[in-house]
């Protein structure tokens, strides 16, 4: 059976922002609003990509509207008053971290694209069963020594979601709404932040399969990965580790592994054409936090 992440849905924090009806007619906070009320429907299962994109995609936008709310006059005045610098100096070291998150999602990324790459090609040419074993075994290794990676990332995503921006609120002037909007929407777009790059993180995690007695029946059955309500037991990531577990299988009895040969590289291509997503979305994200951090950087550096 697949793993428990394999399945896992996660529910991405739905905090609203409470504003009184003044601070709303403001055109920017709207927009920051209404960017964030889209993740209200918003969950990712890890058995595809594709809600995986699209939450990147909508971050990028609510970035770009976080970057508009910083930048206006109202934001700016109320952040370089010298008794809120703290809570810039707060949200420029969560800034630190986000990016540190986001660089480690684009190596993952980045180190599965190539590693995919290079068996597609390794099956195309299907110079010779050892060859071609010694590149599916290959690939194998990485995923395995992949999890680590994976396990250690995630580690450091819980602490940061831990170490959120505890002592802001003690200092806001309970007058000032409009800082305390801007406050609360650098929280939950820190929040929605952490949990899609958790879900990277266990959409590239790899499945548990056994591969012992019985091992490569089990496998077998689990190719067509459609459960009875239709929906993939793996992802694009798991779809790959079943199939080549299966042709490497096959190469070890000596059977002819033609058919499994096709499976895998289909399942690759498909693959390759997820990542190449991912990998846009998240390198789009990368600059709009950057932006994000130089914004605040310079509310401290007129």
């Amino acid at each position: 059976m697949a793993s428990t992440s394999a399945v896992q849905i996660m529910q991405v924090p739905q905090r609203s922002i409470s504003l009184p009806a003044s601070a709303r007619l403001h055109p920017n906070v709207l927009k920051v609003e209404g960017e964030l009320n889209k993740f209200k429907t918003w969950e990712s299962s890890f058995s595809s990509s594709s809600s995986i994109q699209n939450g990147l995609t909508r971050l990028a936008e609510l970035y770009n509207c976080i970057e508009e709310l910083i930048q206006s006059p109202c934001t700016q005045k109320a952040l370089r008053n010298l008794q809120h610098k703290k809570l810039v100096e707060e949200a420029l070291d969560t800034s630190i971290g986000l990016l540190g998150a986001c660089s480690n999602a684009r190596e993952l990324i980045l180190m599965m694209k190539e590693q995919a790459q290079d068996l597609q090609s390794a099956l195309r040419r299907r110079v010779g069963d050892s060859s071609m074993d010694s590149n599916v075994h290959a690939y194998i290794s990485f995923r395995r020594k992949s999890k680590k990676n994976i396990a250690k990332c995630l580690r450091a995503l819980k602490k940061a979601e831990s170490n959120s921006i505890k002592s802001s609120s003690d200092m806001l002037d309970g007058n000032d709404q409009h800082l305390s909007m801007v406050i609360n929407v650098l929280r939950d777009s820190r929040a929605l932040t952490i949990s899609i790059f958790r879900s990277i993180l266990l959409f590239l995690t790899m499945p548990e399969l056994k591969t012992k007695a019985g091992g490569w029946s089990l496998i077998r059955k689990l190719m067509p990965v459609a459960s009875k309500g239709g929906q993939e037991i793996f992802n694009e990531v798991g779809n790959v580790d079943v199939a080549l577990f299966l042709l490497h299988g096959q190469i070890l009895k000596n059977n002819d592994a033609k058919f499994d040969v096709q499976i895998a590289h289909r399942r690759l291509e498909t693959l390759g054409s997820c990542i190449k997503g991912v990998e846009s979305r998240l390198d789009c994200l990368f600059r709009r936090l950057i932006q994000n951090r130089v914004s605040l950087l310079n509310v401290l550096t007129p």
